[in-house]
């Protein structure tokens, strides 16, 4: 972890992330992910942002009308696109949200 996401955290700095949420079109599928919905979290980092949008997409009734997702589970991929400072991708395993390489959207 560098230095200024540690700064940002000790003073609870929050950044506005832009998170697209990437599903398969069946569940435990490994190939074949689409952008299925994109919103604006407020959080402390990426890992606070990957809960913030799981505790959303697993209520029915917090799940926006627009939306083409099902509820977040096990394989789904989250996109944190930065800008400038990049792309980074999210997966759900069973232990949490981890952070595995472009290649892994297939």
């Amino acid at each position: 972890m560098n230095v200024w996401t540690n700064l940002k955290k000790q003073l609870n700095i929050i950044t506005e992330y832009d998170v697209t949420i990437m599903q398969t079109e069946e569940k435990g599928e490994r190939r074949g992910y689409k952008p299925v919905h994109r919103l604006t979290v407020k959080a402390l980092d990426h890992q606070d942002a990957a809960v913030k949008v799981f505790q959303q997409f697993n209520i029915a009734d917090n799940l926006p009308k627009e939306c083409n997702a099902r509820f977040i589970s096990t394989g789904d991929i989250l996109l944190i696109d930065e800008g400038t400072r990049g792309k980074h991708y999210y997966k759900l395993w069973t232990d949490g949200w981890q952070r595995v390489n472009r290649i892994h959207v297939r």
